[in-house]
């Protein structure tokens, strides 16, 4: 009996190192990658750099090779992404609580995740998973669905998110699906 315990026991241990190896992958950060969507709009991961002595990843949000926006995101040890705040063309827009924007992976059909405070808030819940074709490709996506509130108004956004990928389509509440056109993992 204890020769089969140890096999498995080792069998475990090996699983749970791999997959915290594969854990900082579930959400692509690595500097250079870009997705490029049929608005005409890429996502480009730059540097990682220390706002507020905090490392964040600055997300960029380009139109004609031209960044407009920068999301300012945070990815815990835990394997969470957090929005920490936004460069709004140079000015830097600090969240005081934070937005969960993924909680640790893997993701599951019906998990949920909340944060934030009554006038700034955001609420996810994955509501399934199925194939999605896009310009890019077909691939197995993550539906999930996320409602932010700011000053008591609420959005919705439709999400398709691809382990190890990120986002390959996305549309708000009342909006046409707009889908990744281009892919570039940076590595």
């Amino acid at each position: 009996m204890t020769f089969r315990v140890l096999p498995a026991a080792a069998f475990l241990l090996l699983s749970a190192a791999l997959t915290q190896a594969h854990a900082a992958d579930y959400y692509p950060h690595t500097s250079g990658t870009s997705w490029t969507y049929t608005s005409g709009e890429t996502q480009l991961v730059g540097t990682a750099v220390t706002y507020k002595g905090v490392r964040v990843v600055p997300v960029n949000h380009q139109y004609g090779g031209k960044t407009f926006t920068q999301d300012l995101l945070e990815y815990r040890a835990d394997g969470s992404v957090w929005l920490r705040g936004l460069n709004l063309s140079g000015k830097l827009l600090w969240y005081s609580t934070p937005l969960n924007v993924y909680p640790p992976g893997p993701l599951a059909p019906g998990q949920r995740w909340q944060s934030g405070n009554p006038t700034l808030g955001s609420a996810g819940r994955v509501t399934g998973s199925g194939a999605v074709r896009v310009p890019a490709g077909t691939y197995n996506a993550l539906v999930i669905r996320t409602d932010l509130t700011v000053g008591g108004q609420t959005s919705s956004q439709t999400t398709y998110f691809v382990p190890g990928l990120g986002v390959v389509r996305y549309a708000p509440g009342n909006g046409s699906p707009v889908d990744l056109r281009a892919l570039d993992l940076g590595k």
